[in-house]
């Protein structure tokens, strides 16, 4: 057994978890050793995982080094970002179990300085993004189109590798490419929605529509969101019913007069607040009169609550790229919820397809607020790093011209934004 041995298991566990952590435990389980032999090649798991980490930069860095010559060498800055973009989504489609590891430990860091970190290994192995940054970025807007493109590319990964990919086998030639057709497409295009109808809204009148519907907390309501505000202290897996009995104020045995336990405490959080994001999106839809007018209300309303509740954004924040077990039932409602709002701009989806679209635009959504971090010596349209203290103020600076540039992207793509 050699250290490669090890890490090739370690990024099997964690393929096969689906966005949970690797224990050493379960790599030992993988390989048919004993834990204790780990400690022979790795010290912990923090060892374990640094190893994960250069092998996953030596492995992405040898596969995207052709295709980032020719981004550099590109006539134009959209084709520098549509080589790099497509040979992100190949490497990922063949490699999933790199893919979940990254989301994670990769593209998951926010901290500026391992955010810094990330760029430094791409670098030592040839890969010098800043010889493209002047060329893809996009400041005149927040969110710009090479975020906007890969946070379509990274949701519509996960989804091929959770609905897409059955077998354990590698994808065959032809579903990566038809794979690679789809992500481009919508990309590129969008919902498809009509370029005229978008270019006729009446952005501030839809906003004022949107505007003032507050939700007014009950005591049940409180007690949610004193769940909210432990998820987003913690984390999903961490947030325990010793947290919620500080931030709520009563003990952890009068929380089980509420909840039957731990998983029903946060199946019954995701629920209500789903349920919520839904309904206020659905009331604004249904006063709509064209696809494209339902389509900014649903997104502009989905905005307002979370510029509201910035617990709740972060909460879900937390599991969006990540795989949270609330159990079969709750998953099959929060699935029903989701699927529930009837847009007329994905009329022609099935329901399956349905879920996925309003699980994309959510998804966007979360994204855009999570990512504005607004400091005075910042310049207001840059990306931030992250939270940070004044994190939960600064989501509310957000102009709504950023969702209106959401907007477009979601319904006309990249070519909605380049016209």
């Amino acid at each position: 057994m050699t250290n490669d041995d090890i890490v090739r298991a370690a990024f099997k566990v964690w393929g096969r978890e689906l966005y949970q952590t690797t224990s050493l435990t379960k790599v030992a389980r993988e390989l048919g050793v004993s834990k204790p032999a780990l400690y022979r090649h790795f010290r912990d798991k923090d060892a374990l995982l640094d190893a994960m980490d250069t092998a996953f930069f030596d492995g992405c860095a040898a596969f995207l080094k052709e295709p980032f010559e020719r981004a550099v060498s590109a006539a134009e800055k959209q084709e520098s970002a549509a080589v790099m973009l497509r040979a992100i989504a190949e490497y990922y489609i063949r490699n999933k179990d790199e893919f979940i590891f990254s989301l994670i430990q990769v593209h998951s860091r926010r901290d500026p300085e391992k955010r810094e970190k990330m760029g430094v290994d791409f670098r030592d192995r040839g890969i010098d993004l800043r010889r493209l940054g002047y060329r893809i970025r996009d400041r005149a807007s927040y969110p710009s189109k090479i975020q906007m493109s890969m946070t379509t590319l990274i949701f519509s990964l996960a989804n091929f590798h959770h609905y897409g990919l059955k077998s354990k086998t590698a994808p065959s030639e032809k579903l990566v490419k038809e794979t690679l057709a789809r992500i481009e497409e919508r990309i590129v295009k969008g919902l498809g929605l009509n370029a005229g109808g978008v270019a006729a809204l009446d952005y501030e009148k839809l906003e004022k529509q949107a505007a003032g519907i507050v939700h007014e907390d009950t005591k049940d309501d409180a007690l949610l969101r004193a769940v909210a505000e432990a998820v987003a202290e913690a984390g999903p897996w961490n947030a325990s019913m010793d947290m919620v009995a500080r931030h709520s104020g009563l003990s952890k045995s009068g929380l089980y007069a509420h909840f039957k336990n731990r998983q029903d405490m946060m199946g019954r959080f995701f629920l209500t607040e789903f349920s919520r994001l839904v309904n206020f999106a659905r009331a604004q839809v249904e006063m709509a009169e064209t696809a494209e007018e339902q389509l900014y209300l649903a997104i502009i309303s989905i905005v307002n609550y979370l510029r509201s509740r910035p617990e709740i954004l972060v909460a879900i924040d937390w599991i969006k790229t990540r795989h949270l077990e609330l159990g079969k039932e709750v998953s099959v409602r929060l699935y029903r919820i989701i699927g529930s709002i009837k847009l007329e701009a994905v009329r022609q989806y099935d329901q399956h397809i349905l879920v996925r679209v309003a699980q994309w635009i959510l998804f966007l959504i979360v994204n855009t607020l999570a990512f504005w971090s607004l400091k005075e010596e910042d310049d207001p349209s840059r990306i931030g790093p992250g939270f940070n203290k004044n994190w939960a103020k600064n989501i509310a600076e957000i102009p709504n011209e950023s969702f209106r540039v959401l907007f477009r992207f979601i319904a006309l793509g990249l070519e909605g934004l380049n016209t």
